[in-house]
């Protein structure tokens, strides 16, 4: 008897699994393994739940990983649904709800490969899930927890595949094997409240700010790199909370978030980033405080073996050759790959995160069918 992907996906889209939730999702996933021999431990750190299980000795010298997560983002205003956020409904071949796309239907097709693969011809060697309910939060307990524990009870996985989205537009297209990095930089400008009829008595926070916010905007990271797109850095707020026209503000606040290649490290942006706004503040009389917040460096998993790998099951099942690509935002994947080489191949991501997002249901029996072909070629 073989595990419907479909059916699991559905079951889990049903548990409401918003972050930091565990909603149903993980027990469920853990009494289904654990009914097919897998030894599941749970994990949990602070508010966030996670789940390991491993089939298989804990000494084998090969360990294939799976990475994925349960937890998703609020479904918004329900009103702008037209199938219930955790309904699990399908129609004209599709299957609605909060998480289909991303990633609970990723999660089922490489569970249900798993548990059918080590049923029907058990590998000599281990798998392992590493499945997590803090992807879509600030992800401090959620994948990080479980590669701690791993660490801490000499659990190892040899290479991992992330189960996220990774087609633009059609099954097959995209694997990725690395990211960008992200972070994101808070800029506070202090200067002298004044009249606005009166400038020369006080000393503008919102020019200081203007010319900060241009000159970062406008300066080149870099030309990209052979895996990586150029580094981009985008102004995404200036906020100042001044109603009134007749006054010079004494202080504004402003933001910016960069995504950088391997041309890059966050701590050398940084230290690029507080020169600049010292440059700044010398130029205008202002006082600038700089907070940075780096959530992950890139990295890059170098085309080889495991690329190889997911190439070949990919072309196999879709008659496609993914594209290795590095786009995107971040993903847990970020932290995987301190501990062992990892690529991410999953499904289409157009509706991620979206009102009314749903996943074709030929897509992931498609993606199981490539998650046991992997299997098949890694222990063979």
């Amino acid at each position: 008897m073989t595990t419907d992907p479909v059916d699991l996906t559905a079951r889990l889209v049903q548990c409401p699994s918003v972050t930091p939730e565990e909603g149903g999702a993980l027990v469920l996933l853990q009494d289904l393994l654990e009914g097919a021999g897998f030894a599941c431990t749970r994990v949990d750190r602070g508010e966030v739940c996670n789940l390991f299980a491993r089939w298989g000795d804990k000494g084998h010298a090969r360990s294939f990983g799976f990475n994925g997560h349960t937890d998703v983002v609020p479904i918004g205003n329900p009103d702008d649904w037209t199938h219930a956020p955790f309904g699990a409904e399908i129609e004209d071949g599709f299957l609605y709800g909060r998480g289909a796309t991303d990633m609970k239907s990723g999660v089922a097709a490489f569970a249900a490969a798993a548990i059918d693969y080590v049923t029907d011809t058990p590998p000599d060697g281990a798998l392992i899930l590493a499945i997590t309910g803090d992807e879509e939060g600030d992800a401090v307990d959620g994948t990080t927890a479980l590669l701690d524990w791993m660490s801490e009870n000499d659990e190892q996985m040899s290479v991992c595949i992330v189960g996220e989205p990774t087609c633009p537009d059609h099954m097959g297209q995209m694997m990725k094997i690395g990211r960008r990095g992200s972070m994101n930089a808070h800029f506070t400008v202090t200067g002298k409240q004044g009249h606005s009829a009166y400038p020369h008595r006080a000393v503008n926070p919102m020019h200081a700010m203007a010319r900060l916010m241009d000159r970062l905007a406008s300066h080149e990271l870099d030309q990209g790199t052979d895996h990586f797109d150029p580094s981009t850095l985008a102004v995404v707020t200036i906020d100042t909370g001044n109603p009134a026209t007749n006054v010079i503000p004494a202080q504004t606040r402003g933001t910016v978030n960069i995504r950088f290649n391997d041309t890059h490290t966050g701590d050398a942006l940084s230290d690029w980033l507080r020169e600049e706004a010292e440059k700044v503040d010398a130029a205008f009389g202002t006082s600038t405080e700089v907070r940075i917040k780096i959530s992950g460096e890139s990295f890059l998993t170098p085309p080889g073996p495991l690329s190889d790998l997911v190439a070949r099951a990919v072309a196999v099942e879709t008659n496609i050759t993914p594209e290795m690509s590095t786009t995107g935002g971040t993903s847990d994947a970020r932290f995987v790959k301190d501990h062992c080489p990892v690529v991410e191949f999953g499904l289409v991501g157009k509706t991620m995160h979206a009102v009314d997002e749903r996943v074709e249901i030929a897509h992931v029996h498609q993606l199981k069918a490539i998650y046991t072909r992997m299997l098949r070629d890694y222990f063979a």
